[in-house]
């Protein structure tokens, strides 16, 4: 049985700035399973989130293609990408992209707005989600009066609301102190891991790879084994 749920061949993406051509993906190889955590290392700058980007669908590759669940995301229409992305993947970004004006609770929310649940079934699930996380007490409270980690379990409580079967996560414990690292590493794999979902996590020190059941290093634009080292 093929239990593969992510893969690109040849992915390669190129920018071209002031007339200048830049290659930050010079032919990347993937294959991901189902179930899986899969670390991504490599110094600031190596390309690791422009790879989260097109493996997501967020952007084109310059070549090569990205394949989900054995279709080509290149294929999709806008609105068929949309509904894959919306319902089937979850990005935790290194900014979190939470938006201000709403409260914790509104932010979770909006990721189940789509999904034909009812009003009160979304605001249960995302109560849920947030209490879950140790965030019961924030509810009401605006992006900016909040911790940076109270953030990053916001964005990882709207990531995991539509319980996608892939998350792809930039950096996410890049700026927070250690133990709150150890508590969103938890928070992150462990429902992952009951789901079977797939984690695909991109770091360049923070993230704890022993979880991780394969660790990838991206160096000069393509995939080569990595080791346990954050340093890799």
């Amino acid at each position: 049985m093929n239990d593969t749920l992510l893969e690109c061949h040849n992915l390669r993406k190129t920018f071209i700035v002031r007339g200048k051509e830049t290659a930050v993906l010079r032919g990347v190889n993937l294959s991901v399973r189902s179930g899986e955590v899969v670390a991504i290392t490599g110094k600031s700058g190596a390309g690791k989130s422009v790879l989260l980007w097109l493996l997501s669908g967020l952007d084109r590759p310059t070549s090569g293609e990205v394949l989900f669940k054995g279709r080509s995301l290149i294929s999709l229409s806008g609105s068929e990408l949309a509904r894959v992305r919306r319902d089937k993947i979850g990005i935790i970004f290194q900014d979190f992209n939470l938006v201000a004006s709403w409260t914790a609770l509104e932010n979770v929310e909006s990721a189940l707005r789509h999904g034909g649940m009812s009003r009160a079934a979304r605001r249960a699930k995302a109560l849920k989600l947030l209490d879950d996380l140790m965030l019961g007490d924030r509810l009401d409270n605006f992006p900016s009066e909040l911790s940076i980690g109270e953030e990053q379990r916001i964005a990882l409580a709207r990531t995991l609301a539509n319980d996608p079967v892939l998350v792809l996560a930039d950096e996410p414990t890049g700026d927070i102190d250690p133990e709150t690292a150890k508590e969103i590493v938890s928070m992150l794999v462990k429902p992952v891991k009951e789901k079977r979902a797939t984690l695909i996590v991109a770091t360049h020190g923070a993230f704890p790879l022993n979880v991780a059941d394969r660790v990838l290093c991206l160096r000069d634009g393509v995939l080569l084994p990595g080791d346990t080292s954050p340093a890799a």
